[in-house]
Parts: structure tokens; C-alpha cells; sequence
């Protein structure tokens, strides 16, 4: 079958990741707030998180994830001419984290801006930059999720602190010819939504327009553990119908890495069997649209994720915002 007619697709060459040194246990956690490992990891899955060191910005671990994944590449950072950062925890109001890691590896040629759809950030920085390099108008892409949500964190707040931390993942896409059949390597669709009317589901207190403040993450735990299971599927679902193919057919799911029963009620309504969820939410927490790159970096790195398999990723984030992407390996 073929889901396009002759044309460019957006080619995966290479992925990276970065965590920061300093990590924070559920036991550690424990001493701060009520809470303790064991509630933690059932209902959560999360055993520990890391966090930026004082100093250490969201741009910098972005910049270490795009370095790891230029090297995975085999690539030097002037082969790169579109930089697109999923971040919801800019260095600066502006200019934008994109901008500050382009200058980190030394480019000046080309574009880069960032994207904020909180934690479905990967996926939306991803879909936009494959229609830039499939329109032709670039031709390798640098496409990370980068946060340092420990700033945004209210520290006394046991629900929301338990859950959150630092990262970076990265990916480099480029534009090769494609006949647009679905054995062929590539990104292959990609699904966005977004709703706004459940702001006050999952938000930050804070702005410059607002407040004049950068604010704490605030969340109704329970409505948005409802929305995650039981509404973001139809992006998944979409895909298959675009392709024709079914969950039977992915090698791997890599969905965002919020919640392990999130993860796991996710993929049982979707059909998809446990051996091929990719889950690493016990390494680093929720690290929002750092946390799909992260796990796509870990599972190729170990070998789960070669060459020519199907792999499903998958989002959901506050606005709401969710997204899926299918990719031949």
C-alpha cells in the first residue's frame, strides 16, 4: 500500500538524550512532602526524577541532547539547516530556546523558533518540521523536547511534585525521496489536536501577560488521568486508518511518559500488546516534551528499536493539546 504519491519523506538519521547529574529518589522526595515511595510508585510507576543543576538552563540540556544526537547520526551541527524545541520552560520570555541552542553549536545559517504544546511538544515540533523538510524548503532538521519543569514546580505541592522532572531528547529528520509506500523508512503521518476549554485542568498560574510572573504547574490530577485514557486514542486510531495498518502491525509504542497506568490503560484500549510499550517514566518522571525523545533514545540505544520497525508515538499535554506520529524506523 502506498499513502502518498512520489515525494519527500522525513527520514529518521539519528536520536540523543540528556539528563541532568543530580537526581531526586522518591525516598528523598518523602522528606520534603507527605508522601513515600510506595505511593508513588502505585500510582505512578515513577521511581525517581533528575534536576537541573542552579544555573543549568533548558537550552543547555537541549544542546547536550542535540550533541548526543548528531554524534548518533554521524553528523556535524552545520549539517542542520531548521532547528524546532518543544519547551514549555524557556530560558528567556525571548528569545527563543531554539535560538540559544543554534548558537551553542555554533550555527548561523538556516532556522530556529520554538514550539509550546506542553507535554505533546515533541510530537507537535516533529510534525512540524517533517512538513518543512517534505515541502522542500529544508533539508535536515534538528527536532527536540528540552525542559527544566523543576522551576515551575510548587515544592509543597505533594500531587504535582512527585510527578515532574528535568530532561532533553533529540532527533535529526532528513528529507529523502520517497514513493510514499509504507514499508519505506520515514515518518509516515502525523496527528494533532488540541481542545483549549480544559485550561483550568492543567495549567501554570503564571505569565507575563497574566501575572507578570512565571507562576507554579497547577493540575486536577484525577480529570486529566480521565482525559489522557479515555479521549487521546482518536489521534492513534487516525493513523492506522491513514495507513491501513493496525496495532498488530508496530513493532514499539512510545507514548509520553507521564504516568505508567496512563501508559498501560492507554495501550489496553488501543489493542496494543505490553511487550511493545517503550516505558522509561521510572527513570526520569514526567519530563513533558522531553520524555518521548528521552524513551526513543533509550530503546535505540539498547537495541529494541532498529532499522525498518513501526513505531508509534504518542502525547497529551496541557491546553489540552495530543498528537500521534507513525514512523518507519
Amino acid at each position: 500500500m502506498t499513502i502518498s504519491t512520489p515525494q519527500l519523506r522525513a527520514v529518521v538519521l539519528g536520536v540523543g538524550a540528556y539528563l541532568p547529574e543530580k537526581t531526586l529518589t522518591n525516598e528523598e522526595l518523602a522528606k520534603l512532602v507527605d508522601t513515600s515511595d510506595e505511593w508513588i510508585v502505585q500510582r505512578t510507576g515513577i521511581k525517581e526524577r533528575h534536576i537541573a543543576a542552579e544555573g543549568e538552563t533548558t537550552s543547555m540540556l537541549g544542546e547536550k541532547a542535540a550533541r548526543a544526537a548528531l554524534a548518533n547520526a554521524g553528523l556535524s551541527a552545520n549539517d542542520i539547516d531548521l532547528i524546532v524545541v518543544g519547551t514549555s520552560t524557556p530560558d528567556w520570555t525571548f528569545p527563543s530556546t531554539a535560538t540559544q541552542i543554534q548558537a551553542a553549536l555554533g550555527i548561523a545559517h538556516g532556522v530556529a523558533f520554538d514550539l509550546q504544546a506542553v507535554c505533546s511538544g515533541f510530537v507537535f515540533a516533529l510534525a512540524t518540521a517533517e512538513k518543512f523538510l517534505r515541502s522542500g524548503s529544508h533539508k535536515r532538521a534538528l527536532v527536540i523536547g528540552a525542559e527544566t519543569f523543576s522551576r515551575i514546580i510548587d515544592w509543597t505541592d505533594r500531587t504535582t511534585c512527585v510527578l515532574f522532572g528535568d530532561g532533553a531528547g533529540a532527533m535529526i529528520i532528513e528529507a529523502q525521496p520517497s514513493q510514499g509506500g509504507i514499508d519505506e523508512r520515514g515518518v509516515l503521518t502525523t496527528h494533532l489536536r488540541s481542545d483549549g476549554r480544559h485550561r483550568a485542568k492543567l495549567h501554570v498560574d503564571g505569565g507575563p501577560s497574566a501575572t507578570q510572573t512565571v507562576g507554579h504547574l497547577r493540575m486536577e490530577g484525577k480529570e486529566v488521568f480521565r482525559f489522557a485514557v479515555g479521549q487521546v486514542t482518536d489521534v492513534v486510531k487516525d493513523a492506522f486508518a491513514v495507513t491501513g495498518l493496525t496495532a498488530e502491525d508496530l513493532d514499539w509504542f512510545v507514548p509520553h511518559q507521564a504516568n505508567r497506568r496512563i501508559i498501560d490503560m492507554s495501550a489496553q484500549k488501543l489493542g496494543i500488546a505490553p511487550q511493545k510499550i517503550i516505558a522509561t517514566v521510572h527513570l526520569h518522571g514526567n519530563t513533558s516534551a522531553a520524555s518521548v525523545p528521552l524513551a526513543l533514545a533509550v530503546a535505540a540505544a539498547d537495541g529494541r528499536i532498529k532499522q525498518g520497525d513501526l513505531v508509534m508515538l504518542e502525547a497529551v499535554g496541557g491546553g489540552f493539546t495530543w498528537g500521534s506520529a507513525l514512523i518507519r524506523w
